[in-house]
């Protein structure tokens, strides 16, 4: 049996490793994030280096995230090599331990990184998200309020007998605030019979409170206000699952939110979603670590075959979009998002395990 010193040893070394390629990739993203998000910003009036910086920063957890499962695949593969360039690796095998017992130490600690990714980093990149489109729309602000140019979903609704259509161009505070919105009232006919436009958009109880309104009728452009209501029946929840960005809710609301959505008769597929695969996330980084296992423990005397890194870096990136492709059939409600977050990591880890089960138990 592997002692408590080894095991710790491999355990600091998995966690070394895998925090300078955390490090590394935080450092390369926020450079790479703000220099296209400046070049495409700099000429608007309400730029600022310092705003620029802000939402760079700001954001940039969330994109980390992202890439948290390859940095386990790529954490683990350098671990490993590096322990059998060393030679250590095969120190252990000639005193009797077994693959998976110098594995358990990366296991465990891919495990806890996606553990500490869940409960840490998402909470705080779902704030920096949020954070960074207020700072986002202010830079935009006023800078164009064409129709077109929306990437909003729209909202139809009827209060009072009146047919209301809803966009914006950005969506804040979870869905509850709209930025540069526009509000299209149809009349009887089917055409429509007035247009606002209103910097901020608030939904209250009852009402949509309008900020900065700007009112069309006939086409000719109307009076200028300072504050105008909009009557709704909108409940928030609605609202929220239909408009809100699922990364932009932390781990632990997300229970909550969907329960309520789904009290008002809502399928809340896309929080559900979000919500099985952070659950899922420790358990697809053990199944990466596993993978990167497949590839990186065959000792060579010249260093490990480049043919077969490379074959553990597409198999971590086959898993990571076949992961992307079953999220969006759970978003859509064509499979259940518990079979949709599961599903990909059960399968890398019966591959791993299997693959690792030929090789060393023969």
């Amino acid at each position: 049996m592997m002692g408590w010193t080894l095991g710790l040893y491999f355990f600091r070394r998995y966690a070394a490793i895998t925090a300078w390629f955390f490090i590394g990739i935080y450092a390369l993203v926020f450079l790479i994030d703000f220099t296209e998000f400046s070049s495409r910003t700099s000429g608007l009036p309400n730029f600022t280096f310092l705003t620029a910086l802000s939402v760079s920063a700001l954001r940039v957890p969330m994109i980390i995230q992202q890439t948290v499962p390859f940095v386990a695949l790529f954490a683990a593969m350098a671990t490993l090599i590096s322990l059998n360039r060393k030679y250590e690796l095969v120190i252990a095998r000639a005193a009797g331990i077994s693959a998976w017992q110098f594995l358990l130490p990366a296991c465990v600690g891919a495990l806890l990184f996606g553990v500490i990714t869940v409960g840490v980093l998402n909470p705080l990149a779902a704030h920096g998200l949020s954070r960074s489109q207020l700072l986002e729309t202010d830079i935009r602000s006023g800078s164009s309020n064409e129709v077109s140019a929306f990437d909003a979903p729209w909202i139809h609704q009827k209060a009072n007998g009146v047919d209301t259509i809803i966009g914006a161009r950005a969506i804040l505070n979870q869905g509850l605030e709209l930025s540069d919105a526009v509000f299209f009232t149809i009349d009887q006919k089917g055409e429509i019979a007035e247009r606002k436009d209103a910097k901020r958009a608030f939904l209250r109880d009852g009402y949509w409170e309008l900020v900065d309104v700007t009112l069309f009728r006939n086409g000719e452009r109307g009076e200028a206000l300072a504050t105008d209501r909009v009557p709704t029946n909108l409940k928030p929840e609605f609202v929220q699952e239909r408009l809100a960005e699922p990364e932009t809710i932390p781990f632990y609301k997300l229970p909550s939110k969907i329960e309520v959505a789904q009290s008002f008769g809502l399928r809340a597929n896309a929080f559900a979603m979000q919500f099985h695969s952070l659950m899922a996330l420790p358990l697809l980084l053990v199944a990466m670590t596993l993978i990167a296992a497949t590839v990186s423990m065959k000792f060579a005397r010249m260093g490990q075959s480049t043919t077969m890194i490379l074959g553990g870096v597409v198999a971590g990136f086959l898993l990571y979009v076949v992961s992307v492709l079953v999220k969006a059939f759970g978003n859509a409600g064509f499979v259940p998002p518990v079979v949709a977050a599961w599903f990909p990591v059960v399968v890398a880890m019966f591959f791993g395990v299997t693959f690792l089960l030929y090789r060393e138990d023969g």
